[in-house]
């Protein structure tokens, strides 16, 4: 029996007992147009190939299907652009996200936003030399301290050592001082 049928049936039999969590119960394919979101068979005739890019705002010559078996059917292979790469100047519908109304979008679209990683950055450095860098610096720190600990190098000023109170020990006397 599913998860689901078990919450149901106790939804049913204590009415107050899943208050909160009546929402777990209602199936995903009753939520909308997931079944219109999912791609087609890859197109195998020209027809085929002139309806996807009809289907997905192309035109017939930019459109240029996944491979068979990447497993995304009919949906058009787009590059990886992130939307800060995008130009600024450009008249966009929505210009916050720098695209437009009916737009193909990439499949990893939620990853190219301008909040998060952009594939098309030019970083200043090689990642081999930001890697050894923090490794450069990371164990220059370490051998530093070592040998400061191994060799007893104390920087910083010197001090007595701790008193702490014993028997027949004498630290504090409020004796007048005499003069």
């Amino acid at each position: 029996m599913s998860m689901v049928t078990k919450l149901a049936r106790l939804a049913i039999a204590r009415p107050g007992l899943l208050a909160l969590t009546k929402a777990i119960a209602i199936p995903s394919r009753n939520c909308g147009w997931t079944r219109d979101w999912k791609p087609g068979p890859p197109p195998k005739t020209k027809e085929e190939r002139e309806a996807a890019a009809k289907k997905y705002n192309l035109i017939p010559e930019d459109y240029e299907p996944y491979p068979e078996g990447a497993g995304w059917g009919d949906y058009p292979k787009i590059p990886r652009v992130g939307q800060d790469a995008r130009d600024p100047y450009e008249d966009f519908d929505y210009h916050y996200r720098r695209r437009n109304f009916g737009e193909t979008l990439h499949y990893d679209y939620d990853a190219l936003t301008s909040d998060r990683h952009d594939p098309n950055e030019k970083y200043r450095y090689s990642p081999l030399m930001m890697l050894s860098s923090f490794f450069g610096f990371v164990f220059g720190l370490g051998a530093i301290v070592y040998v400061f600990n191994y060799f007893d190098i104390r920087i910083c000023q010197p001090v007595k050592p701790k008193q702490y109170p014993g028997p027949g020990k004498i630290h504090y006397t409020f004796e007048p001082l005499d003069q």
